[in-house]
């Protein structure tokens, strides 16, 4: 096994894992979206069903047209997602496929049954079942999607913390041996609620987007108005909790995967009392000397900020790049192996697992086999390190998690203040509204003849162009996000477990290349459909849902 996995073709790792990105990318374009409008559509039929109007009636199946637009595409990416383990990452699936397997079963067994059955009673029901009977398949369309989001959020969150498995040197695989520490450990949860708490903003967003074109071609204003309302909330909401989720996930981070978070901030020597950078320069394009640099240049930051998101207190310890691969000493006073050390107790677990094999198919007596097996047993931790040939191969490339986290807290903070004024705004809640209208004409973002009772209808032009423009800022601080959590990962395939280079299938690299242009081209291409269809319906307008 170790021969045959050392000796692939280099080009067939990049192109297997750029391949794999590229899937992964266009396929959360659709995702969020998916999950976004879940809620709004939702919201908008319990209207319906509460007031009996129309309006709320036309209303939820404008949106639901455009959920089942995005739904369709989001489905035709995930399936070839799925099917690129085997194809390009089959060393992965034989190792760990036992544990792997079971939540993407459960997906696409339960979740995505549960979705298509539902989705079909939301579209062609309305005149064949019972209101309530709609309103709740339109809800459970969405719980559907919501559910199938977790179970592929499991898989990935394993990936990052693997926990609930053991290794079978019989079987030379890893196996389940506890379902619910997989299902449920913390990490799974945390990144399930901030994925998809985030996934509501940018449907909030979308909707408000939407929302702004009518207000600006002075048409469907009310369904306008009253749709901003609802994604204003939504959008307002989920802002707030995707930076509460993103707190709990970044200790979680710091707790399991540090050297992620000292990448995150370009953190080359740690310390307690440690500071949050806001700002620094990090070349984008080259890692930077961690070695001999102490921090990176023009760094300004926040103090003890770093230290309590890691640890919940200001004076806590967080380790650098340099304390990571040259060992350090925990707060707990127990002492964390060097890289050095790791590779090579990895080493150790490898070649024990290779002298067990070899005594057993001769026959070997038990004790022999026990003490071959202890040895293994012990060093297991660590087997993937046996695989590193140099330790700088442990430090993920520190440009592109420094920036795209920022980017992704920045765009975060873009979006709170965005909700919190647009929530003021639409509703006119009393005092607020005039306190807002006048310190925003105060700086010039309203005209000073902007009074309380114009609403969302009134407002300059460029507000609405505004919010248009947030559609795509919305989807890169999402995306940024996914950047910091697999790059973050790298050289990891799983967490401290399997390295990419040992994971990829033995292919030739011509033909992952040549597989990766035509999903290039053939993403792209779905890509302008939908966003094609997406357009021409809004166009269209509510009429054509009727």
């Amino acid at each position: 096994m170790q021969n045959i996995f050392l000796t692939i073709d280099a080009g067939t790792i990049d192109w297997s894992r750029a391949q794999f990105a590229l899937t992964a990318i266009y396929h959360w374009l659709f995702v969020p979206l998916t999950l976004g409008l879940a809620v709004i559509m939702g919201i908008a039929e319990t209207c319906f069903y509460r007031t009996k109007k129309r309006f709320w009636k036309d209303t939820a199946k404008f949106w639901q047209k455009l959920f089942g637009i995005n739904f369709a595409m989001g489905v035709a990416t995930g399936i070839i997602l799925e099917f690129e383990f085997g194809t390009n990452w089959s060393n992965y699936s034989w190792f760990v496929g036992d544990i792997f397997g079971a939540p993407l079963a459960i997906e696409g067994i339960l979740a995505f049954f549960m979705e298509s059955t539902f989705v079909a009673v939301m579209f062609f029901g309305w005149k064949k079942v019972s209101p309530g009977f709609h309103l709740a398949s339109t809800w459970l369309t969405g719980l559907g999607a919501t559910i199938s989001a977790w179970w592929i959020l499991v898989a990935n969150a394993w990936m990052q913390y693997p926990v609930g498995c053991e290794f079978n040197p019989d079987t030379m695989r890893h196996e389940m041996v506890d379902f619910l520490a997989v299902a449920f450990s913390p990490f799974a949860v945390g990144k399930f609620c901030h994925t998809v708490i985030s996934s509501w903003i940018i449907g909030a967003v979308f909707v408000v987007a939407v929302s702004s074109w009518y207000l600006l071609k002075k048409r469907e204003q009310k369904l306008a108005t009253e749709s901003i309302k609802i994604a204003s909330i939504v959008g307002l909401i989920a802002a707030l909790g995707a930076a509460f989720t993103g707190h709990i996930s970044g200790q979680q981070v710091a707790q399991v995967q540090p050297m992620k978070l000292a990448a995150m901030e370009a953190l080359y020597n740690g310390g307690t009392d440690q500071g949050l950078t806001a700002i620094a320069w990090v070349n984008p394009l080259k890692q930077p000397d961690y070695e001999n640099e102490e921090a990176a240049a023009l760094k300004i930051d926040m103090p003890y900020a770093l230290s309590i998101m890691a640890t919940n207190d200001p004076h806590g310890y967080v380790p650098g790049i340099n304390d990571l691969l040259n060992g350090y000493t925990r707060p707990d006073g127990t002492q964390e192996p060097s890289v050095e050390e790791k590779m090579e107790r990895g080493r150790i677990a490898i070649q024990a697992l290779a002298d067990y094999r070899k005594a057993k198919a001769e026959g070997a007596s038990d004790s022999s086999l026990v003490s071959l097996h202890s040895s293994l047993k012990e060093n297991m931790p660590y087997f993937g390190y046996g695989y590193i040939r140099d330790r700088s191969e442990v430090v993920p490339f520190v440009p592109v998690n420094f920036w795209a986290f920022r980017i992704m807290v920045g765009l975060g903070c873009v979006f709170i203040l965005f909700f919190a004024v647009l929530t003021i705004l639409s509703f006119r809640i009393p005092y607020l509204s005039i306190i807002a209208r006048r310190l925003l004409s105060t700086i010039g973002v309203l005209p000073e003849t902007a009074s309380d009772s114009n609403g969302m209808e009134n407002l300059p032009a460029w507000h609405y162009w505004l919010a248009i423009i947030l559609v795509p800022l919305a989807y890169i601080a999402s995306e940024s996000g996914w950047l910091v959590a697999e790059f973050g990962r790298q050289p990891w395939t799983i967490q401290d477990m399997l390295p990419t280079w040992v994971a990829v299938s033995d292919l030739h690299s011509s033909s992952v290349a040549l597989t990766f242009i035509i999903f290039l081209i053939l993403f792209t291409t779905m890509l302008a459909v939908e966003i094609g269809i997406l357009l021409k319906q809004i166009k269209k307008g509510p009429s054509a849902s009727l």
